[in-house]
């Protein structure tokens, strides 16, 4: 990444290897069959600064971690998404590229959490849907028709004529989680109007994702009445939709001339981009 702007952006959001290839795979190798060459996974990692010993570490640890599998082709290792794992990846790129449903609230999904050992696995997994812990028994998530996946607990629902305003204030940490999308807006708003060549613009492209999922995996879209006065999440998504779209058209070339899996060049499947793109445009 040549440019200043890109050397600044860098400096403000240093990413971790694991992380950062988790950002790959959903955004670049999801929608194209799901398998990449480890070379390709270096190349675009080296665009961020993250140097070739520390991607392979990280392989090794997607892979033991059940996440991706991997085969050797002669010299060529090459690496996709295990089935769980791309479950999982569809279900969080629906709320990156997406925004979020406009219906009205129709009420909240509340979880009773069980105790003993089993606890700790149920907080991370409803952390991981966005509900919140508005008491330590108790997690909580807006409900506006959305599926929620069966799990195995106490699962009901409260109708919209239950005030649950304080309750649901204070499940969500919203001070942390504003101070990351008023530093992705600042961070990542001096690229407006910045042309790039392909290989730049695809690592900011996925800088740009990187950051932005923490944001659009952690916020549980409250309504308006419960966040501050001075919310700038609907300022974070249109800025999101603007960057990535205009970095596309350079950010695709490049995936199209070097990134390859066993069958050759990666092959977009034109229905998920079309609607991947159709989603960001409407935000």
């Amino acid at each position: 990444m040549p440019s200043d702007v890109s050397a600044r952006i860098l400096d403000t959001f240093p990413v971790s290897a694991g992380s950062f290839i988790v950002t790959l795979y959903g955004d670049v190798v999801l929608p194209r069959g799901g398998e990449i060459w480890m070379g390709n996974i270096i190349e675009a990692c080296a665009a961020t600064g993250i140097s070739e010993s520390r991607v392979r570490t990280a392989v090794s640890r997607l892979t033991a971690s059940g996440r991706i599998e991997g085969e050797k082709v002669g010299r060529k290792s090459y690496y996709r998404l295990t089935p769980h794992a791309e479950t999982e990846f569809r279900h969080a790129a629906r709320n990156i590229y997406r925004r979020p449903r406009a219906e009205p609230l129709k009420g909240w999904h509340l979880v009773l959490l069980p105790q003993g050992p089993e606890r700790e696995a149920m907080v991370h997994r409803l952390t991981r849907l966005r509900f919140g812990m508005a008491q330590p028994h108790l997690a909580i998530l807006p409900d506006r028709g959305q599926p929620v996946p069966d799990l195995h607990g106490i699962h009901f629902r409260a109708t919209t004529e239950d005030d649950l305003t304080e309750l649901a204030r204070g499940a969500w940490d919203l001070d942390a989680l504003a101070e990351r999308i008023e530093r992705f807006v600042d961070g990542f708003a001096p690229l407006e109007g910045i042309e790039c060549e392909p290989k730049e613009a695809l690592g900011l492209r996925l800088l740009l994702v990187h950051v932005f999922r923490d944001i659009a995996l952690s916020d549980p879209a409250l309504p308006l009445g419960m966040v501050p006065d001075t919310w700038r999440g609907p300022e974070a998504r249109g800025l999101f939709a603007r960057l990535y779209l205009a970095l596309s058209p350079a950010a695709d070339a490049a995936i199209a001339d070097t990134f390859v899996n066993r069958s050759g060049s990666l092959v977009a499947d034109p229905t998920r981009i079309a609607r991947r793109i159709a989603d960001l445009s409407y935000t």
